[in-house]
Parts: structure tokens; C-alpha cells; sequence
């Protein structure tokens, strides 16, 4: 345990969240998603898990640490439901509400299609599964910068 640190996010999550630099992605997945296999194409290539979590506690344990990307319009995007693209889950009105919270303001949440989310998250820089069991529960967050003056 460390100070200040939420527990959930064990040593191989904050490595990569650490190690990844402005503009690098991360794969929030649930129990769903083929994250093993989309995981040995990412850029870490292997698999991290933040098991027995929901989709919106390891995004707010990931958010408490690490700043979104202000320099692009998608710096969080959701997995579309297939055939409804405008719905939105309660796992997605979820997490949607831990990065408004951790980002201090509403935050666009961006979509993103089914077969084309795959294709983004082999070019990750790693995929993270948490404990997930709702469907659509999968999302992408993009890393922004701290300022020099930022405590």
C-alpha cells in the first residue's frame, strides 16, 4: 500500500501508466473483450489486470493518476453497443461520470465502432481487464501532460 494511491492499481498497472508518455493509449476491457490475445499486439505485449473491479472503479483508480489528453477531441471513447451507437449503458454512464469527476468538468466521451475499437487497441500501449462482467464495459483513455507547475 502507498499513500495517496488507490489500492486497485497494482505494480504492473502503474509501471505502464508510468512508463507511457503523452498522446500513449491504454484498453480499459471488460471480462469480454479478447484482451489476452489484442494484449501480445500492444506495445507492452502482455496482459495487466485490475481484477475484481468494475470498468468505472479502475477507471477512476487510473484517472487519479493520470491526467486525459486536452490536445485531441477523443482522448476518451467508449465501445459503441452494436446497432445502437447513441445508447448508452449504465457501465458507460459509469465511467463517463468518474472522468468528468477526476478531469473536474464534463468531458466528452467519444465512440467508437465495435471492429474498429479492436483494430485502435492492437496499436495500445497496453490493455488493462478488470472484473467487468456487463457487457460493453471497454473504453480507451488517452494520456495527457502535467504541467511543470502542477503539483
Amino acid at each position: 500500500m502507498l499513500k495517496t494511491i488507490s489500492p486497485l492499481l497494482n505494480a504492473d498497472v502503474l509501471y505502464a501508466l508510468g512508463a507511457m508518455g503523452h498522446g500513449d493509449y491504454l484498453i480499459l476491457a471488460d471480462l469480454n473483450f479478447p484482451s489476452d490475445s489484442i494484449a501480445r499486439q500492444t506495445v507492452l505485449g502482455k496482459l495487466l489486470r485490475m481484477e475484481n473491479t468494475t470498468s468505472a472503479q479502475a477507471a477512476g483508480a487510473i484517472l487519479s493518476l493520470m491526467p486525459l489528453d486536452t490536445f485531441i477531441d477523443n482522448a476518451a471513447e467508449r465501445m459503441e453497443i452494436v446497432g445502437r451507437p447513441d445508447e448508452l449503458p449504465d457501465v458507460q454512464k459509469e465511467v463517463q461520470s468518474e472522468i468528468d469527476k477526476a478531469e473536474g468538468k464534463p468531458w466528452p466521451m467519444k465512440s467508437i465502432e465495435r471492429f474498429a475499437f479492436y483494430e485502435k487497441a492492437k496499436k495500445a500501449y497496453c490493455v488493462i481487464q478488470t472484473g467487468e462482467r456487463r457487457f460493453y464495459g471497454c473504453f480507451v483513455l488517452t494520456k495527457g501532460v502535467i504541467p511543470p507547475d502542477a503539483g
